[in-house]
């Protein structure tokens, strides 16, 4: 038996309402959302000191009253993910009794290790490691700096802030998504998930707040690894041709990917983001095998058993945030990262979805949570292990210490083999990587807009492509020397009101499971 007959005469009112109302159903988020990101954009622009400021103070104001939020809200994903795999529900099939995967299981895998490779990794994951190792920013739980358990704390830290945590957030959202559309013939957007609570007003004015909040947290989670990109593709061009990382190059950066990404979208999706992806991935798994043999060699398997052992070691005490020491640590780095995953949900969610018609609600949760953070140990060994090696070692720049995060990479290549190809290949995939990001988050945000559709107008999807950069950049501009600080404000101001919101949707998620077992338990 299907499971899709649970909300089909509620969905089929809705439905009518859609029609009755033409494009008016969509009109309201696409309009306030465009308004307010021009308006961001020109203000930012035009004002950008006090765009910084009010930037500044929003981050600050999130983090002093609402660190416990973003705390608490990361466990209870993680717990909330373990505890339907492990119940009843676990055995619910995505897209119905009668649907089967329309991806093999290494093709699903492969696609869910590209959900999880992006800028944001090929710029964290030796500047990090490094970080916590020379209390750059604060060491986690006040470990002591320079120290052997310095070393092992760093990687465990690090692990913890690409792991189970971000990846069951990523869970939420796309189990939430591919469950209501795929079981209950529902359209593929945010709103969806809040059927069960909010019934028809789903597609009135509560769907439309629902949506027109989870288009700018994406928007603003997008152009936050748009603007690391650019800060570090601008490194790596000062490190290779002495091109001056300037904010002007920065943005020339964004300017130039941003409008290549446009041609991305007019080609769509094979002939444009498939085709880079796949490169890209070639790229990936070419550096980290150059990366994982010339740098850390044999030391690669104990990295990654240190890796994963402190990991799981730290986990648990790196989740509690009562009565933590290392407050400067924990505010400036794991609330970041909460925040930032959170405002990257919609965009990763929508994807992993969309690919996982057919499989159980237990095989979508071990995988999405065990796959992607199992590839991360291995590159977070290779990357940052080599790293701090160099480190403890007092083998070049990074025996000092972080001097620009954005230049750490290219120190990392610039003691191995043929640092220069290396480093230039890295480049490549930073860009490709931001316009992979670009490209895919103009769908998913061209589809939210659009009430779920996927055959928007591809003008639309070009729209998005360019205010996502456009964000990128007033958020560079504005934070001037402090540009790293208005990024991370841009996510966590975006993040926390979709923080709360997440929330709800897994209470939605088990009212609407627990209905379908009790429709399959009455029909049986």
């Amino acid at each position: 038996m299907s499971s899709t007959t649970l909300y089909e005469t509620d969905f089929e009112a809705g439905q009518d309402n859609v029609r009755m109302l033409g494009f008016d159903m969509h009109n309201p988020v696409f309009f306030i959302s465009s308004l307010l990101v021009v308006i961001f954009v020109v203000g930012s622009i035009v004002f950008p000191e006090t765009a910084n400021s009010l930037l500044g103070t929003s981050k600050n104001w999130a983090i002093a009253n609402f660190d416990w939020l973003f705390m608490i809200a990361g466990n209870i994903f993680v717990l909330f993910c373990l505890g339907l795999a492990l119940s009843p529900a676990g055995k619910i099939r995505l897209g119905g009794d009668d649907a089967r995967p329309e991806f093999s299981i290494m093709s699903w895998f492969a696609m869910l290790f590209a959900a999880g490779m992006g800028i944001g990794l090929m710029f964290w994951s030796v500047a990090e490691p490094v970080a916590y190792f020379t209390d750059w920013y604060g060491t986690p739980l006040n470990v002591a700096a320079g120290t052997p358990e310095a070393a092992s704390a760093a990687l465990g830290a690090t692990m913890y802030h690409w792991g189970l945590h971000p990846w069951a957030i990523y869970a939420v959202v796309g189990l939430a998504l591919a469950y209501f559309a795929y079981n209950h013939n529902m359209p593929l957007t945010i709103r969806s998930a809040f059927y069960p609570l909010l019934g028809d007003r789903c597609w009135g004015w509560m769907g439309h707040a629902i949506d027109t909040l989870a288009v700018l947290a994406t928007i603003f989670g997008l152009a936050t690894s748009l603007g690391l990109g650019a800060q570090q593709a601008a490194s790596g061009f000062e490190y290779l041709f002495g091109l001056e990382a300037t904010l002007n190059v920065q943005i020339g950066i964004i300017v130039g990917v941003t409008a290549v990404a446009v041609l991305s979208v007019v080609r769509g999706m094979d002939g444009g983001v498939k085709l880079l992806s796949n490169i890209n991935m070639g790229l990936a798994l070419l550096l980290f095998l150059f990366v994982a043999i010339l740098g850390a060699g044999l030391g690669l398997f104990g990295q990654v058993a240190t890796t994963a052992g402190s990991y799981l070691r730290d986990l648990i005490p790196l989740s509690n945030f009562v009565g933590r020491d290392d407050e400067v640590w924990l505010h400036g780095w794991t609330v970041f990262y909460w925040a930032w995953w959170v405002s990257w949900s919609p965009f990763v969610g929508m994807f992993i979805a969309r690919i996982s018609k057919g499989r159980t609600v237990r095989q979508f949760i071990t995988a999405v949570l065990l796959v992607p953070t199992l590839v991360t140990i291995l590159w977070m060994a290779a990357f940052g292990g080599t790293a701090i090696e160099q480190a403890q070692s007092g083998v070049g720049a990074l025996a000092g210490g972080i001097t620009d995060v954005s230049l750490s990479l290219f120190q990392m290549l610039d003691n191995l083999p043929w640092s220069a190809v290396t480093s230039f290949v890295a480049i490549v995939l930073v860009l490709v990587f931001f316009v992979t990001s670009s490209d895919s988050g103009s769908l998913v945000i061209d589809s939210i807009t659009a009430g779920g559709k996927l055959d928007a107008p591809v003008a639309q999807r070009v729209f998005w492509a360019v205010m996502e950069g456009a964000i990128a950049g007033a958020l560079l501009y504005g934070g001037g020397t402090q540009a790293l600080d208005a990024l991370q404000a841009g996510a966590i101001s975006t993040g926390l009101p979709f923080t709360a919101l997440l929330l709800v949707m897994c209470v939605s998620i088990l009212v609407g499971m627990r209905r379908d077992l009790k429709l399959r338990a009455a029909t049986a």
